[in-house]
């Protein structure tokens, strides 16, 4: 096995790694693994944000830096009840944004009336959105006659560091929280 020369010129060539060597550094790849410290934690992400960029405004290095949700639950917020008709509101609404888009696909191909081949697709498109959204719905059999959205949400949030930066961003986020406590 030969190295690189080095800027300074042509190098020796190295020995063979053996196995009895305890060198990480000659002839082996070693993964290095970095423990995180929390150093802070938050009731809502932006708190957890504020602190990361007062960290970063003070030349901390944020590269070493991560905040961490825990407490994960899905909450899922109830819109409003959903009716035969609603999903076949929404279908139309769905099928038009296609017809649009297959329209201008036809508009770029076409020489012919264009706002015609586009108000024709986004009718058609319209329709059949209308007519699935309603089938869709209506083969739940009242299963499920609400629309709602779900998120994740967290219950806490955790500002971590590298160990060997986690005094530095302690100090830090102390003399945060000191002077928005003391204006």
């Amino acid at each position: 096995m030969t190295t690189p020369p080095s800027p300074d010129g042509p190098t020796a060539e190295a020995p063979a790694a053996t196995p009895e060597r305890s060198d990480p550094t000659v002839g082996e790849l070693t993964s290095i693994e970095r423990t995180n410290v929390t150093v802070a934690r938050f009731a809502d992400y932006a708190s957890a944000q504020q602190a990361v960029d007062y960290l970063s405004d003070n030349g901390f290095p944020v590269e070493r830096t991560a905040i961490i949700g825990t407490d994960l639950r899905l909450v899922e917020t109830v819109l409003g009840r959903l009716t035969v008709g609603r999903a076949a509101g929404a279908g139309a609404l769905s099928g038009a944004w296609f017809g649009l888009f297959l329209g201008f696909l036809f508009i770029l191909f076409s020489n012919e009336n264009w706002i015609g081949v586009l108000l024709a697709t986004v009718l058609i498109g319209a329709l059949w959105g209308a007519v699935f959204g309603a089938t869709g719905h209506a083969l739940t059999g009242g299963r499920r006659d609400f629309s709602s959205r779900s998120s994740l949400q967290a219950g806490q949030y955790a500002v971590q560091v590298d160990a060997e930066v986690a005094d530095e961003a302690r100090v830090l986020i102390t003399r945060q929280n000191w002077r928005s406590a003391n204006p």
